[in-house]
């Protein structure tokens, strides 16, 4: 249902603050205040945050991430790949909250990991937002230009 789709720019300030663009964060409102969900977390003025694989940083609606939390709790603790996937997952998660001025701040370990020092890149990817460093998404685009026509056949 969220539906956040575009791509913006924005900067982070020197308290490692960034504000969320308010054409997503009037999705998030509307979906938090239709209390959409099997049940709306007690952070629904904030995201669920984590430090993706491919070195960008993703920002999930408690609504969302409690569908990826049922998931990642039917995984085995006695497994040990569910188990290592438990812990990688909950190790690069954390929680943050808008303030007024519908900014989250973003510790300095999530900035480091997505190499973020000033500028970012906002893209809406329907169900999350992703952040990117300018120059490390830029160079992804370029060195994936060529695979879209591939990848959208194999998928679609």
């Amino acid at each position: 249902m969220a539906g956040f789709i575009g791509k913006e720019r924005h900067a982070v300030d020197e308290k490692g603050r960034l504000m969320i663009p308010v054409r997503f964060r009037r999705k998030f409102e509307t979906a938090a205040s239709a209390g959409i969900g099997d049940a709306v977390s007690e952070h629904v003025e904030g995201f669920y945050i984590m430090k993706a694989p491919d070195c960008s940083i993703e920002l999930y609606e408690p609504f969302i991430w409690a569908g990826m939390r049922k998931s990642i709790s039917g995984l085995s603790d006695f497994n040990p790949e569910e188990r290592l996937l438990k812990t990688l997952m909950y190790e690069s998660l954390e929680t943050v909250e808008l303030d007024r001025q519908g900014r989250i701040a973003l510790s300095r370990e999530f900035l480091e990991h997505a190499g973020i020092t000033k500028d970012v890149v906002i893209i809406g990817a329907d169900t999350k937002m992703s952040i990117w460093d300018p120059q490390r998404l830029s160079a992804l685009l370029q060195e994936s230009a060529g695979r879209f026509g591939s990848l959208a056949g194999r998928y679609f």
